[in-house]
């Protein structure tokens, strides 16, 4: 296993439409163990194959340990994944991407998906996801479609900049900052 680069924003293969992965060997079991560890080392929640530069139908996903939260703890590993079940309901929630570092904003998704696919060796696998990890899979399989985050939050209003802050006790700290506060002139009156 190697951590491998993450691909940024600007770049060709997170806009396009990622191939259906037809083969499942060695090649592809490199990759998703490449991008298991690439993920838990960015520090993230999910990848999709493109985001390490791989225009290949492949998410990986892994919600931090919860014991309120059945759904985490466990490491989702997806080939050729499609939502078949969208729930009309949605909830509104914060997402970040590890291909657009530093920014988080608003977006809304269905309350629940039920997401088909295979594993790593073909073999097919289904599963009904909810809230956050529901949240995740459409962030991911959005990757394999050339879509981002950003493409579904409503303005700059509903965007922020992570910075971090040093508090009083001298402890490093995440700080979200509203971008139209960044695009605001400085000393203008």
């Amino acid at each position: 296993m190697a951590v491998r680069k993450i691909t940024l924003i600007g770049e060709d293969v997170l806009r396009r439409e990622a191939r259906k992965v037809k083969r499942f060997d060695k090649t592809l079991h490199r990759l998703i163990d490449d991008m298991v560890e690439t993920m838990r080392e960015a520090p993230g929640i999910g990848l999709a194959a493109p985001q390490v530069g791989v225009s290949q139908r492949v998410i990986v996903i892994e919600l931090e340990e919860d014991e309120e939260d059945p759904q985490s703890g466990t490491l989702y590993e997806f080939v050729n994944p499609e939502i078949v079940y969208a729930s009309e309901a949605e909830l509104e929630g914060e997402e970040g991407c590890l291909s657009i570092p530093n920014i988080v904003g608003d977006v809304w998704r269905s309350q629940k998906v039920v997401v088909k696919g295979q594993n790593r060796f073909g073999k097919p696998q289904k599963i009904e996801a909810e809230e956050w990890l529901a949240r995740v899979f459409q962030h991911e399989i959005d990757h394999l479609n050339g879509v981002l985050f950003l493409d579904h939050v409503a303005g700059p209003e509903k965007l922020r900049r992570l910075v971090k802050v040093v508090d009083e006790n001298g402890e490093e700290h995440w700080k979200a900052i509203p971008m139209v506060e960044i695009a605001e002139p400085v000393g203008s009156s």
